[in-house]
């Protein structure tokens, strides 16, 4: 396998407007340019190689998120740089969208009042896709997410079910190479994410998609992915196979006590 992504040092600050309590300190607030610094992401650094499922995974606030915006070209790196198929994402964003399909769980990229079969037809001209290649991507979007029954339902219309799949088939319509999913089966029955979970080893087994997925959902992390990152106050703790953090006990109970411990009971379990 080759490497398909990197991140090599990458540090992402947020600076903010320093705030003092009460009536005098919001008045102070206004004429002084007091700056606090946030530092999300700490220097992180890890390789992820072509047709990998990878759970990126960490507590709320921990900086999974930054990371995956500045993967996507949506967020600058304040230090260290990053690389998806060979291109830093933020530098050339156009070209880095072509590679990359991505679905955020609480956001559409679908358009709310229009049916879900045109969104496509729009996506489908944004990206160019050829008919050929779009009527492939239809197929397999009805075969495996089952599109087709809600295919001409308005996006507003639809459950969360429904538009998680949608969102998913939408992200796939350009054939992207990586797959970034945020949260994909949150909010979902039992059964819906258990064709969710299906869709995901499916569109790896048949297309060799990279996926890197983030999630709070144990049962995701298990059933499908082979390599695990867990992020912890902007600092990766573990970067490894799953098998060698399930050597270590039930998953759920180890990734609570990496949160309340902040570190791996063993050093040679941590790649930083």
């Amino acid at each position: 396998m080759s490497t398909i992504i990197t991140a090599e040092h990458l540090v992402k600050e947020f600076r903010t407007n320093k705030k003092y309590p009460g009536l005098r300190g919001t008045v102070k607030s206004l004429f002084t340019n007091e700056k606090i610094i946030k530092r999300a992401v700490d220097d992180v650094s890890f390789s992820i190689q072509e047709g990998e499922i990878v759970g990126y995974i960490g507590s709320n606030g921990a900086g999974k998120s930054t990371t995956i915006k500045m993967l996507t070209g949506i967020l600058v790196p304040t230090e260290g740089t990053c690389h998806v198929r060979g291109i830093e994402p933020y530098k050339n964003r156009m070209e880095n969208a072509q590679n990359i399909g991505v679905v955020f769980g609480q956001r559409t990229q679908l358009w709310w009042d229009l049916p879900v079969i045109e969104s496509f037809t729009v996506l489908k001209g944004i990206y160019q896709v050829s008919d050929y290649d779009y009527k492939q991507r239809m197929e397999f979007s009805n075969d495996i997410l089952g599109i087709k029954d809600f295919e001409n339902k308005t996006v507003r219309t639809l459950s969360l079910g429904q538009r998680m799949r949608a969102d998913v088939a939408s992200a796939l319509l350009h054939n992207p190479k990586v797959l970034y999913l945020d949260e994909p089966t949150i909010g979902l029955d039992v059964v819906v994410k258990d064709k969710m979970r299906e869709a995901i080893r499916e569109l790896n087994r048949n297309f060799h998609t990279t996926i890197i997925l983030t999630t709070h959902d144990m049962i995701d992390i298990e059933e499908l992915c082979n390599h695990i990152i867990i992020i912890d106050n902007g600092k990766i703790i573990f970067d490894d196979m799953l098998q060698v953090l399930l050597k270590q006990g039930d998953l759920t109970d180890i990734v609570k006590k990496i949160f309340i411990n902040g570190e791996m009971n063993s050093d040679e379990n941590k790649s930083n």
